[in-house]
């Protein structure tokens, strides 16, 4: 799924970034930008799943909640300090053009990070309401605390986290409309106040910006679908569980449609686009029929057989989002932007899958921790035999290295001397330079 959504993502950015002219007011453009409401959703969907694998094998290791709250915040600090510090970079890369502001612009690495921070509490509360401690399962096999008759333990646990998870998805794609509209946190400062309903310094919400309402909803959803897939019954019946996820996403599908277009609002202002929880729902939907559709291709289809692109590129997401949006958006953009047509742009999209596909395989396929770099003699390495016809040299260098250098060193001096000779002096240098390489 992670190689899914940085498909997605590329084309995105790049028709997005390089497209102009008549080209942006297609219907390919549109296409395009509807693809482009799935990446972010997959990313921080799979994050929530991650999240809770991570809390499935910490809570099975007996861990108090405290303990699994700090080990998540932590996670999610090191995320969000990945975004501070992918900001950094892009404004020293463009330095000279790009606004101090773009330092405090809120992106993905950004809600990611915090989303983790928000799960990591929420699964803490929940964990210290249901009384999940330490010392309440000493004795029990393999650290997974048995269903006792009064249906506490961990089951049950996990069916209140599950709830909890769903509940803040719900309440945060509830809140979203009002926080954009009537109930904007008008009086935060604006770096903080983006955080909230993505308004920057701007003065008006941005849909291209990933704030709190309603990203992260995405996150927790993907927390209580994972806390239900990492289940011990779950993971005995893993097909069929996912064959659930896709059946209620359509589900969601069709209720969100039809809440859409009933006469019914919540809500005096209704954006369906980039505030309505009955979009956020159906990207819900559609996250979990993809979820099925790619457990169905690591399992029965093709990419059981031969090589993956999309398992590749997932296995290194991040790295080749870092990478990508330089070479679309920055300063070294492969193409002009806002100036090709849509085939020229195709082009150029091919060009950046394939070379962030290269740096995907020369991450995971090369050992570089082993390599020490230390001790390679970086004087010792063959050096390129010069343009000067020393072939004779060049090639018994490997023999004798050095009697032929001094050769070698000889004959540079001889065609330097013939460059400043001219005349009948040419053919007598011609005939020692003979002499000197028999």
């Amino acid at each position: 799924m992670r190689g899914l959504a940085c498909v997605l993502m590329f084309q995105t950015h790049c028709y997005d970034s390089w497209l102009g002219g008549d080209a942006r007011n297609t219907r390919f453009l549109k296409g395009s930008q509807l693809l482009g409401t799935l990446p972010a959703p997959l990313f921080l969907f799979l994050a929530g799943v991650s999240f809770a694998l991570v809390t499935d094998k910490l809570i099975r290791k007996n861990l108090s909640p405290s303990e699994i709250t700090r080990a998540m915040v932590r996670r999610g600090a090191e995320i969000f300090a990945f975004g501070l510090l992918f900001r950094l970079q892009e404004f020293l890369i463009a330095w000279g053009w790009a606004p101090w502001s773009d330092l405090l612009r809120v992106d993905v690495l950004n809600i990611i990070g915090l989303s983790m921070i928000l799960m990591a509490l929420t699964c803490g509360i929940t964990l210290t309401a249901c009384g999940k401690t330490r010392d309440s399962y000493q004795g029990m096999p393999s650290g997974i605390p048995q269903v006792a008759k009064n249906g506490s333990g961990f089951s049950r646990c996990r069916s209140t986290l599950v709830a909890a998870a769903i509940a803040a998805a719900s309440l945060i794609a509830l809140l979203t409309p009002p926080l954009y509209t009537t109930w904007r946190p008008t009086w935060l400062p604006w770096p903080l106040e983006s955080y909230i309903d993505g308004c920057h310094n701007l003065g008006a919400p941005q849909p291209w910006l990933f704030s709190i309402f309603p990203w992260a909803a995405f996150a927790f959803a993907g927390l209580a679908a994972g806390l239900i897939l990492f289940s011990d019954r779950a993971r005995n019946h893993t097909a069929e569980t996912l064959a659930l996820f896709a059946a209620a996403g359509a589900v969601a599908i069709l209720a969100a449609r039809q809440l859409d277009y009933s006469s019914f609002h919540l809500y005096s202002v209704y954006d369906y686009w980039h505030t309505s929880p009955n979009f956020l729902f159906t990207r819900v939907g559609i996250l979990l029929v993809i979820a099925f559709l790619s457990y169905a291709w690591c399992r029965w289809g093709l990419a059981t057989r031969v090589f993956s692109p999309l398992i590749q590129l997932g296995q290194t997401s991040l790295l080749v989002y870092w990478v990508h949006i330089e070479f679309v958006y920055g300063r070294y953009s492969l193409l002009p932007k806002r100036a090709e047509t849509i085939p020229t742009a195709s082009r150029g999209l091919l060009e950046i899958c394939l070379f962030m596909l290269i740096l995907s395989l020369l991450r995971t396929r090369i050992d570089w921790k082993r390599i020490d770099w230390k001790k390679i003699n970086w004087k010792k390495m063959p050096r390129i035999p010069a343009r000067d016809g020393l072939d004779r040299v060049s090639s018994a260098r490997k023999k004798d290295g050095a009697r032929l250098l001094d050769l070698a060193d000889r004959g540079k001096e001889l065609v330097a001397e013939a460059f400043n000779t001219a005349g009948r002096e040419s053919s007598r240098f011609w005939h020692c330079r003979g002499a000197a390489n028999l």
